[in-house]
């Protein structure tokens, strides 16, 4: 329902990613799998990818950065294949913001 509000809807599921990363830094308390089923719901899933960037592409790249410093931060380890995914994801919405890629 967030969507319905477009840009600020993708702002503010970047502000709920990133709250969570706080969470963790503060509480230690976030399961693993909270941030794999964000991944997969907001990163991996290439029809919500394309959603997000094109409504509001630098706050949908943070939102994939906030993920991937997750796993920096060992908060969460993903296998190879889905951190692997995640980077190539967060890379095209880069260049998506960049204009290397179009949109």
């Amino acid at each position: 329902s967030l969507l319905a509000h477009k840009g600020e809807g993708v702002r503010q599921i970047e502000a709920h990613v990133s709250n969570t990363l706080g969470w963790s830094a503060t509480t230690e308390t976030v399961e693993p799998w909270v941030y794999q089923r964000l991944t997969e719901t907001f990163v991996l899933d290439e029809v919500m990818r394309n959603r997000l960037a094109t409504l509001n592409p630098r706050s949908s790249a943070r939102l994939a950065g906030r993920l991937i410093e997750a796993s920096e931060r060992n908060y969460w380890q993903p296998d190879p294949e889905t951190m692997a995914a995640l980077q190539s994801a967060a890379d095209e919405i880069e260049d998506r913001i960049e204009g290397i890629a179009a949109e």
